[in-house]
């Protein structure tokens, strides 16, 4: 047997090794811990805009050294202490902005004092931010960009510590009664943003059991009410599978039309979902016409603008458990043409074992895809 056809050998039993871990889909795991019986629900925030100031710088001291041996032994006021930073610093310890105030103020640098003892330098503020974090100005132009783990950006500078009237001793004035007050430190605003929020985006009109979804799917207790606009912020729940991926769910809020001119939440939801890695869309089976909601979603979506509309996506059919829905799931088949679409009942638990499934072999697709167009 010639080295040719043992090669090809090996080649072919690599390729069908590998085909048959990527066909095998992992299984997701029913969370064995119960749900919190907090009666508030953790909402997610992914953008927040803040102000930051700089410590004051501390102010410095006017004194005269007095000795029992010499009155006059000539000025001895020193200098005040430098404010503290404010700085963001990219860490794995958070997850969102809501720990993050509205307001960031550094501690001020202290006072000099008499014998030429200087003012104690103000402790820098740091504030933690995920990983993936978008900091930008006023005017919406990107200032930093916290990729990886412990990189800072200094928001806003400490203002020097002023010189006291030692520092103004001369040939001419040996004893000058003046000093520098401290400065006042920089002040700025900026927006920070999350480059990737989660892995699945649940996109879908008001009132299209998005939320009841999210609680039917993970631990996350988001708002469930039968009215619309019930959920006003994102809230994000964690699927776990067999092979130890984890994969977070976010619950967006409702979509109207004309979204893209800020109608309803707007351009704010529109944001949300460009956060997200995977879209899926969430229609009303027992609606009339179901399959005008997805043509006006993904509408929106392309007057946004950007790659949002090409981002991969699955369609389920919610609320199957109504009597209405099964005549327009056949048609909204018909209409949409989509081989995927999965007809489910969040409220009753049908088929959320298949979603799952088929949004994990999405996810592994679109990771497929990412790293051959990385290798190429």
């Amino acid at each position: 047997m010639s080295l040719f056809s043992i090669s090809n050998r090996m080649i072919n039993k690599s390729l069908i090794k590998n085909c048959l871990n990527y066909c095998q889909i992992a299984t997701a795991l029913r969370p064995k811990k119960g749900k919190s019986s907090r009666k508030e629900a953790q909402y997610f925030s992914d953008a927040k805009r803040v102000r930051t100031v700089g410590g004051k710088g501390g102010d410095g001291c006017v004194s005269f050294l007095q000795l029992w041996c010499n009155e006059r032994a000539g000025p001895d006021g020193g200098d005040g202490g430098h404010g503290g930073h404010v700085i963001f610093q990219a860490s794995n310890d958070v997850r969102n902005f809501n720990h993050v105030n509205s307001v960031l103020r550094a501690s001020e640098g202290g006072i000099g004092s008499a014998k030429d003892c200087h003012g104690k330098n103000a402790k820098h503020t740091v504030i933690k931010v995920p990983i993936g974090t978008v900091i930008r100005n006023t005017e919406g132009l990107i200032v930093a960009d916290l990729a990886n783990v412990d990189i800072m950006f200094v928001a806003a500078r400490g203002g020097a510590g002023g010189k006291g009237n030692r520092f103004f001793t001369t040939d001419t004035e040996t004893s000058p009664k003046v000093c520098e007050y401290g400065p006042p430190g920089e002040e700025c605003s900026y927006i920070l943003e999350l480059r990737s929020m989660a892995e699945v985006g649940l996109i879908g009109f008001p009132n299209a059991g998005k939320s009841t979804l999210l609680n039917a799917l993970t631990r996350a207790k988001p708002k469930v009410a039968p009215y619309a606009f019930t959920t006003l912020r994102p809230h994000l729940g964690t699927v776990q599978y067999d092979d130890h991926v984890q994969l977070t769910i976010a619950d967006l809020p409702g979509l109207v039309p004309d979204a893209h001119r800020n109608r309803g939440l707007g351009i704010q939801f529109l944001k949300h979902a460009e956060r997200c890695t995977l879209l899926l869309f969430v229609l009303d089976a027992s609606s009339p016409n179901p399959w005008m909601q997805y043509n006006q979603l993904m509408h929106e979506l392309e007057k946004f603008g950007g790659s949002l509309a090409q981002r991969p996506q699955l369609v389920v059919a919610n609320k199957m458990d109504v009597a209405a829905s099964a005549e327009n799931f056949e048609q909204l088949q018909q209409q949409l043409k989509q081989p995927d679409l999965l007809g489910i009942s969040a409220k009753m638990g049908h088929n959320l074992a298949q979603l799952l499934s088929s949004i994990r072999a999405a996810y592994d697709r679109h990771k497929a895809q990412e790293q051959e167009q990385r290798r190429v």
